[in-house]
């Protein structure tokens, strides 16, 4: 891995900080883990997305400048397949949330407001376009064909929304003091710390800010 980067691969992160490729690959790799073990949709890594493929076509053209009968090419290529799969089934992951609970991601970013948006400009666009077709859809197939006073009615109105209470694996990356856990009819509210590197399993509703601000890693 030292040698995929070079030393002077530096990019701008969302503050105007100096990031190396490396930190990039690594915020993706765990944001990767964490939208495809989370039951709902965290906030994009649109920004790191695309530094890594500029980073990929860079050293691409390296690999080409390298002699075929070099062991690094091999090496290489192993590495960019590895990088594209992660890249890939982020993104997959995504889209298979926006595609399952897409009215609810709708009104949930629109509550949001431009600035705090989880979807990046791509997603957003391909939502309210699959949305559409949806509602398109039922009215060609069904609406049309029932009784006026029913017409309006719309079934992707009715949207299916993540299940919050879904039990997830998690790594604490530091100490975190005072998780509520909600209880049930039987049992009242508890309250638990996470000490740093302790590794449980628990609903995701309680951890889901320490999630989404990468004080917890989701395995």
């Amino acid at each position: 891995m030292e040698d995929t980067f070079g030393d002077d691969d530096f990019f701008s992160d969302g503050d105007g900080e100096p990031i190396t490729a490396q930190k990039v690959l690594q915020t993706l790799e765990e944001a990767w883990l964490n939208e495809k073990f989370c039951p709902d949709l965290l906030p994009s890594q649109a920004d790191y997305v695309e530094c890594m493929m500029e980073q990929i076509q860079q050293m691409e053209e390296n690999v080409n400048k390298l002699k075929k009968n070099d062991f690094r090419v091999e090496v290489h290529h192993m590495e960019l397949a590895r990088i594209r799969y992660t890249i890939t089934s982020y993104l997959r992951s995504r889209l298979e949330k926006i595609e399952k609970n897409t009215a609810y991601i709708l009104e949930q970013e629109a509550l949001r407001g431009p600035e705090n948006s989880y979807l990046s400009e791509g997603e957003l666009i391909f939502a309210r376009d699959f949305l559409a077709l949806q509602e398109n859809h039922c009215k060609q197939l069904v609406l049309q064909h029932v009784p006026p006073p029913f017409q309006d009615f719309m079934p992707t109105q009715q949207s299916l929304v993540p299940n919050l209470r879904s039990h997830v694996f998690l790594r604490a990356k530091k100490d975190v003091d005072g998780v509520v856990i909600e209880g049930d009819r039987d049992s009242r509210d508890e309250e638990v710390d996470l000490e740093e590197n302790s590794q449980h399993i628990m609903q995701y509703k309680p951890i889901a800010n320490f999630v989404k601000d990468g004080t917890i890693q989701l395995i």
